[in-house]
């Protein structure tokens, strides 16, 4: 900021997993200035490929990951921003939390205790010094699962966020965070979620939300199945399994399959 102007809020979509044209357009008619860009099972020089390609002055596109940690009974998934290199899925919790903190990475927990997939909170205790922020709306979430998150941000006296967790096209925008700073590029977002800055959680209202929520909730069938699981991860051929050649055997002591 220079010249005596008040910084503008950043509008943050901190989460999505798809990234194309349409994504583009419906985050700028959202009104959105940044989106984070974690696709699941992406390497993190192909994730920034993309981000880069989609930014431009409208819209800043900051690539991270949603590491999935531990083996397919105690999976917990947790998103790290401004990594400047790759970490692998199925590596144990521990570990992960160690290397981005190694790395400078802001950490955050998305959709806590939702599922079989998530951090809960003795987990978040356990790695508070670690831990910038809990997600407290999800447009997966039903009621209850956004009130218990928020009831975990308050208890373990953590910053909250939203995103919305756009596995579909027609998600992308419905929630987002307000910081009340500017985000111009990844580094900023990054000081901001590390510095606890002030935000505000917002998200869409009306039957549309709701609607566009409950399509979300829809389409975890066959991600979270077994089947997948077994034929994508098990197999080794995963890029973001820790035995491929791109690691260098960095996380072998650490990994879990």
């Amino acid at each position: 900021m220079s010249g005596g102007k008040v910084a503008e809020p950043a509008r943050v979509d901190l989460h999505v997993k798809i990234l194309d044209e349409r994504v583009v357009d419906r985050a700028k008619r959202r009104g959105l200035d940044v989106l984070v860009y974690a696709p699941h099972f992406e390497r993190l020089p192909r994730i920034q490929r993309e981000a880069r390609r989609y930014s431009d002055e409208e819209l800043v596109v900051v690539p991270a990951r949603e590491v999935f940690t531990g083996d397919w009974r105690s999976r917990r998934h947790v998103l790290a921003i401004g990594l400047d290199e790759p970490v692998p899925d199925f590596i144990t919790l521990e570990a992960a939390m160690a290397e981005f903190e190694r790395q400078g990475a802001a950490v955050l927990v998305p959709h806590p205790e939702f599922l079989n997939v998530s951090v809960d909170e003795q987990t978040m205790r356990e790695f508070g010094d670690v831990v910038d922020a809990v997600e407290t709306y999800n447009p997966k979430h039903w009621p209850h699962h956004n009130r218990r998150a928020r009831a975990i941000a308050a208890e373990t006296d953590t910053p909250a966020f939203t995103s919305s967790y756009a596995h579909l096209h027609s998600t992308v925008g419905e929630a987002w965070t307000e910081f009340d700073r500017r985000v111009e590029e990844a580094a900023d977002l990054v000081a901001a979620l590390r510095d606890g800055a002030p935000r505000r959680v917002r998200h869409r209202p009306g039957t549309g939300h709701r609607l566009r929520c409950a399509l979300e909730f829809a389409h975890l069938g066959y991600e979270n199945s077994w089947s997948k699981f077994d034929r994508l991860v098990l197999s080794g051929m995963e890029p973001t399994h820790p035995d491929q050649p791109a690691y260098d055997g960095r996380f072998d002591d650490v990994s879990c399959y």
